[in-house]
C-alpha cells in the first residue's frame, strides 16, 4: 500500500479546483472498446461453480475470453 502525502492531497484539490478540460477528458478514450454502432447492454448471468469451470476450459481451448465465448455461443445457438 503506497501512502498519499499531505502535499500530494493538496496538488489534488487544487487541480479540481481550477477545473477541468470536459473536451480534453472525453478524448482519452475511456473506458471498454465499443462493439458497433450502439450502446451494448450488459447482462448478468448467474452461473454454477461448474458451469463457469466449463466456460473457463472451453474459452482457454479456443484462445478467447469468456465474453467472447458466450457471444459466439448465443450466435451459433441463434443461427
Amino acid at each position: 500500500m503506497r501512502m498519499v502525502s499531505d502535499d500530494q492531497i493538496q496538488k489534488w484539490a487544487d487541480e479540481a479546483e481550477a477545473g477541468y478540460d470536459v473536451d480534453a477528458l472525453k478524448r482519452r478514450g475511456r473506458g471498454r472498446p465499443g462493439r458497433g454502432a450502439e450502446p451494448a447492454q450488459v447482462v448478468a448471468v448467474r452461473l454454477t461453480a461448474e458451469e463457469l469451470d466449463a466456460l473457463d476450459a472451453a474459452a482457454a481451448k479456443n484462445h478467447m475470453s469468456r465474453s467472447e465465448i458466450i457471444r459466439a455461443a448465443l450466435a451459433n445457438f441463434a443461427a
